[in-house]
């Protein structure tokens, strides 16, 4: 959504007492006072949109116990942490961040983990690659277009998807955002622990994927 500067001719008072709440809410002036006239005009802003989003998500998760999330108010990213059962119960984050624009890709996902194990990093990086090859050969033709994966030291990155075709609601982005984690959350927990091989692990994605009423 573009944004213009303007000039406008407000009261001292007001001001004082924006700048107070915009404070409090971790935001600055004209952010707040944007926020404010377009709530007033019934005009949906991208923060707004991706506040409406991790609220869903927030909501969708209470039930789970594996995942916990957390998010700022007016933040651009919201992080959820997870358990591996796995020898200390080391702690993995899932962290969302969502783009202003459509423009390219709905936002990222990366899975951090911190581990001295260097048996538990080849493990998470076999993992890794596993979904990469998968989402290549299952996901990636249904797709309009391309996803970017990145693998760093401790940090798997991916792209979200744009949804296509149809008119999603904030509840319809925040649904598949938490099912997919979800997902990805206990395929990678059952590879760790041995319960399931890659083979399973392909076989548990096709069957969920048929599922997904949005992909991305």
């Amino acid at each position: 959504m573009k944004k213009t500067l303007y000039s406008l001719m407000l009261s001292d008072e007001v001001v004082r007492e924006v700048d107070a709440l915009a404070h409090r809410l971790g935001t600055n002036r004209s952010n707040l006072i944007n926020q404010i006239l377009a709530d007033y005009v019934s005009v949906t802003t991208p923060e707004r949109r991706i506040s409406d989003i991790f609220h869903a998500v927030e909501q969708m998760m209470a039930p789970s116990r594996e995942l916990v999330p957390f998010f700022a108010p007016n933040a651009l990213t919201m992080s959820l942490k997870s358990s591996l059962e796995y020898k200390y119960r080391p702690t993995v984050k899932y962290e969302v961040q969502l783009f202003r624009s459509l423009e390219g890709s709905l936002g990222e996902l990366s899975v951090v983990f911190r581990t001295q194990s260097a048996a538990l990093i080849e493990a998470m990086t076999s993992f890794f690659r596993l979904w990469k090859h998968i989402e290549d050969k299952l996901l990636a033709p249904l797709l309009p277009q391309e996803i970017d994966y990145a693998l760093y030291d401790g940090k798997f990155v991916r792209s979200i998807a744009v949804p296509r075709g149809r008119d999603c609601t904030a509840e319809d982005i925040a649904a598949a955002l938490s099912d997919y984690i979800k997902l990805f959350d206990r395929l990678m927990k059952g590879a760790l622990c041995g319960r399931l091989d890659e083979r399973a692990v392909e076989a548990e994605y096709y069957a969920d994927l048929g599922r997904r009423a949005i992909l991305i």
